[in-house]
């Protein structure tokens, strides 16, 4: 009864679902295009807004060329009034994540919605139908289409543009979220740091002791064995953050596609390798910042069949001076042992000689405290924050 009682009490403080709103699931081409494009109109006038290239939202939302289809399933929902799209969502079943984590819970991500609570409640209904029926008993997100995607809301730091493959979103989002009843799951962090800034004295000449007693020898990834270095990194990879919130290994195929992603924005002298006795044993992985050349091309490499788009992206693409350090990880038996002091001073170290102002380093658990005592150690301010949230079925 009491149960029951809780129930309908949260059902009534939630907005009222709009009668002249409609949510269908994605079928068609138009659907497609309208799913995409919704994001020009809600961020119309936001400076600090970077589309995603249409080109790699639709391939990342079809079956046939995303990996993570191979074993996962998603439904893309678009509301609309009076003909007029105003929100959309995904609802994503990955049982890789529940068999991983020992979990059964479903996501949602890509949301994007106009400022108003009784829609979004119409695309979190929708979505919370298609996962009830998958059999899964709470949600949790945003993420797309796990944590080895975007993941969670932005909350703080919304006067500065998204670093590359990091989320945006207007402030009115969170309290969207929230007022359809979801409570927070976990919140991570954004670090900036500047290349000028030299690490504490303390901290290098730790660093370079455990260098020489460990015999660590970091070097840069040979493009040259493109394929045995992803391999190499795979496995550390999957490693390093096992034990991490919210991890799920990545597929041969998930790892394969990232990495011919990555690919073609890498700088090779920034992404590193330590190694102890020729084992691998922990690595970092930065790359520039290329959402400033996405942004020049405002999501679209062709008009009108001509390659404007892509012309101004390669032209802003020689103006890229930030970083943003994505990874950064040790594996078991070589953790707490300075070797992610050694890699950050050498990442620094090469950003700076290489000509980059900084950037950002994210993202990072804020449990984590041991590694954000040593980003902040190494001179890093917290300069965003998301929140990845959760609500029972």
């Amino acid at each position: 009864m009491a149960a029951a009682a809780e129930m309908q009490n949260t059902e009534a403080k939630q907005p009222p679902l709009p009668s002249d709103v409609e949510v269908t699931p994605v079928r068609s081409s138009a659907d497609r295009t309208a799913f995409i494009r919704l994001t020009y109109s809600i961020y119309k006038g936001d400076p600090n807004f970077v589309p995603h290239l249409e080109m790699e939202r639709r391939d990342f939302m079809d079956p046939k060329k995303h990996p993570f289809f191979e074993f996962g399933e998603v439904e893309f929902f678009l509301a609309r009034r009076a003909g007029k799209p105003v929100g959309r969502i995904a609802a994503v079943s990955n049982p890789r994540y529940n068999e991983f984590q020992g979990t059964n819970v479903g996501f949602f991500g890509l949301f994007e919605c106009v400022d108003d609570a009784g829609v979004a409640r119409a695309l979190f209904e929708k979505a919370a139908e298609w996962l009830r029926a998958k059999g899964f008993t709470s949600v949790i997100g945003p993420m797309s289409y796990s944590t080895n995607g975007e993941v969670g809301l932005l909350i703080e730091g919304f006067n500065t543009p998204p670093a590359i493959m990091t989320t945006y979103n207007p402030p009115w989002y969170g309290a969207l979220i929230e007022a359809n009843g979801f409570t927070k799951a976990k919140d991570l962090y954004a670090w900036e740091l500047s290349s000028s800034t030299p690490p504490p004295e303390k901290v290098a000449r730790i660093a370079e002791k455990i260098r020489q007693r460990e015999g660590v020898t970091v070097r840069p990834v040979n493009l040259k064995e493109f394929d045995a270095e992803v391999a190499r990194v795979k496995t550390m990879y999957n490693a390093a953050w096992e034990k991490n919130w919210g991890f799920v290994p990545m597929t041969e195929h998930e790892f394969d596609h990232l990495a011919r992603e990555l690919k073609q924005m890498v700088r090779p002298e920034l992404v590193l390798v330590a190694e102890v006795k020729g084992e691998p044993v922990g690595f970092a992985l930065t790359i520039p910042d290329a959402n400033e050349a996405i942004k020049a091309a405002n999501g679209r490499l062709t008009t009108f069949g001509l390659p404007i788009g892509l012309a101004k992206l390669l032209l802003a693409t020689r103006r890229i001076r930030r970083l943003r350090l994505v990874l950064l990880g040790t594996v078991e038996g070589y953790r707490r042992r300075g070797l992610d002091a050694i890699l950050y001073l050498d990442t620094l170290n090469k950003a700076r000689e290489l000509g980059y102002e900084g950037g950002e380093i994210s993202w990072t658990l804020e449990d984590n405290h041991l590694v954000n005592r040593a980003i902040e150690s190494m001179g890093g301010k917290q300069s965003k924050r998301y929140r990845v949230y959760e609500k029972p079925l």
